[in-house]
């Protein structure tokens, strides 16, 4: 009986082996990517991956409202030949700045929130690697409506559960059979 047991076990091992490693190999890719970029997120700031946020020089004022700083930051993007399509605005009350994004291109444009002043433009890498690391760069580039990203993440997702479970077993059918054959 315990015999049986234990051939159906190492059956069992065989099994969930194959299954780790035929699901391991074309899953690593996307470990590697997820985990690269998880890295690059994290650290961001002190790489240096977002443009540093600059601070008004004027003390006192009204702020530029925001159709201006539109219209400022389009005529900026313009003259550079890129997309003029606005994505948000990220103001910054404390440093008295205003950061314009774009929806087809990873540019910033930094105004100063008093005078209107283009302070910086600059790419904001963080944005397009947020974008390789949850998989929307697809949708990005085919304008698509989020359906690559939530299949990468699923499928991404369930790979690493699958590889949780049976890394798990494949540690712990060993020690199961060693006890059971009395060792």
């Amino acid at each position: 009986m315990a015999e049986q047991k234990i051939q159906e076990k190492v059956k069992s091992l065989r099994r969930l082996r194959a299954l780790h490693k035929w699901f391991g190999i074309p899953l690593i890719v996307f470990f590697l990517l997820i985990g690269i970029t998880s890295i690059l997120l994290a650290w961001k700031k002190k790489a240096e991956l977002l443009p540093p946020t600059l601070e008004t020089k004027i003390e006192q004022g009204e702020w530029v409202s925001p159709a201006e700083m539109v219209r400022i930051a389009e005529s900026e993007m313009a003259k550079i030949g890129e997309s003029t399509e606005v994505d948000r605005i990220d103001i910054r009350p404390d440093k008295g700045v205003a950061k314009v994004t774009f929806k087809t291109h990873f540019t910033e444009v930094q105004l100063d929130g008093l005078s209107g002043e283009v302070l910086s433009i600059e790419t904001r890498h963080s944005d397009w690697i947020e974008k390789v690391h949850d998989g929307s760069i697809v949708d990005f580039y085919l304008q698509g409506d989020e359906a690559a990203k939530l299949t990468y993440s699923t499928l991404t997702s369930l790979g690493l559960i699958l590889m949780c479970v049976s890394g798990f077993y494949l540690w712990y059918f060993p020690k199961l059979i060693r006890r059971l054959k009395g060792k």
